[in-house]
């Protein structure tokens, strides 16, 4: 079976989506399929070209995955002009590219959204060669752009006209997959049939990340004395996490009785914001790193007394984060920043002890909740989550069956 698939982000990325395209590709190339992917250069999270590439076009090979890099146009600043340009400069240098494609003829194009801007050329691709559509849902971001309030109230009339699109253009693929259950309801509400949807959650190597793993060298690396708490985020730092709360809670631990340190690693828009305010607040108990080599990231969660899963409202429901899946894969405790009726939370209340739920931009919550997590043992193991994570996340079961339902849609009859 040949896959061709089409997404703004990939491997060697780190984190989000990247991550996980780059891993799926691979693991359908190493199942005897042919994959073929087309993709930017790797630029997420810093916003900026990384891993050595240049903003232009090239072809690689990666663990026999033909990859297909085009340019795009990576802003400085993030605005949401800014970002759809982003988006929409992906689409159009891509389209050369993608309508090669076609001699290749795939038998399915797997579109990865974001960006949806990709959406109406993997559509055309498909018709050009016959093959089937597949469209992955990682993030609805024309929600997550509203929910967050990136639009002015001014733009309802957009947001209408945006939402039309985005359900015709969902009604157009052969299948429609997304990572939660909750996101598969608002496919359903985006007037997705239902007999068209998969669920394919992200997952996590648990023979990689693991209960026994000792994060002895990255505290050692920090200076920690083997009595300090340690409170770590890992991955994005944007406008969706809402970190300044996190600053003000560790401002708030700068009194405490006993010794709270706060790391926060990764990189992202908000970055440089955030050293700042930690700089103006004189906080001598945050302490900011960079992302790690994947091989890295089982030592580094080690580290983590509590570890912290924050976003905004109006985010949650959207985007289940990825982060997530690692953490509780190594028995992990984590407090998670969520609404009622999302699906963090429902995961929360089904999984008793999974993970300590708190409202979301609530200090007096947030530190309430870290208090519940610091005052336990350090000593054990989160069994709710690792059980949760084998039983729920792995790996190889979640990729056998979607490479399984590709196969089923390309014998399907039209």
């Amino acid at each position: 079976m040949k896959v061709l698939i089409y997404g703004i982000n990939h491997s060697p990325e780190l984190t989000g989506i990247g991550k996980y395209t780059g891993e799926m590709a691979s693991w359908f190339a190493a199942s005897d399929s042919k994959i073929r992917v087309v993709t930017a250069p790797p630029y997420y999270p810093n916003w900026r070209m990384s891993f050595g590439y240049k903003n232009r076009y090239r072809r690689e090979n990666v663990d026999g995955v033909g990859v297909f890099r085009c340019p795009l146009y990576v802003p400085r600043s993030l605005t949401t002009t800014s970002r759809l340009l982003h988006l929409l400069s992906f689409s159009l240098s891509s389209l050369p590219v993608m309508l090669r494609q076609v001699f290749w003829r795939p038998d399915v194009i797997l579109v990865v959204a974001p960006a949806l801007f990709c959406a109406p050329l993997g559509l055309l691709v498909g018709a050009l060669c016959g093959a089937r559509t597949v469209l992955h849902i990682q993030d609805y971001e024309l929600d997550a752009m509203f929910g967050l309030n990136m639009m002015s109230s001014a733009a309802g009339r957009r947001r209408k006209v945006a939402a039309y699109c985005e359900s015709w253009l969902l009604q157009r693929f052969d299948r429609v997959s997304t990572i939660s259950i909750s996101m598969m309801q608002r496919a359903l509400d985006k007037n997705v049939d239902k007999a068209r949807l998969l669920h394919t959650p992200n997952w996590v190597d648990t023979n990689f990340v693991r209960p026994d793993i000792s994060g002895a060298r990255y505290r050692e690396e920090f200076g920690f004395l083997a009595h300090d708490k340690v409170v770590l985020y890992s991955g994005n730092l944007g406008q969706k996490q809402g970190l300044s709360m996190v600053l003000e809670a560790a401002a708030y631990y700068m009194n405490s009785k006993i010794v709270v340190q706060f790391v926060i690693v990764g990189n992202g828009a908000q970055r440089q914001e955030l050293v700042e305010m930690a700089r103006k607040l004189g906080l001598t108990n945050v302490h900011f790193g960079d992302l790690v080599a994947y091989d890295d990231l089982p030592e580094l969660l080690a580290m983590a007394d509590v570890h912290l899963v924050v976003q905004r409202k109006g985010a949650a429901d959207m985007v289940l984060p990825s982060k997530l899946t690692s953490i509780l894969s190594l028995g992990g405790y984590a407090l998670i920043t969520a609404e009622h009726g999302t699906e963090l939370a429902f995961l929360v209340e089904q999984y008793q002890g999974i993970a300590e739920l708190v409202e979301p931009e609530s200090l007096s919550a947030f530190i309430q909740g870290l208090d519940r997590l610091l005052g336990r043992e350090r000593a054990g193991v989160n069994l709710v989550a690792r059980e949760y994570a084998l039983s729920k996340l792995a790996k190889e079961p979640i990729l056998e069956a979607f490479l399984a339902s590709l196969t089923d849609i390309c014998a399907e009859v039209r």
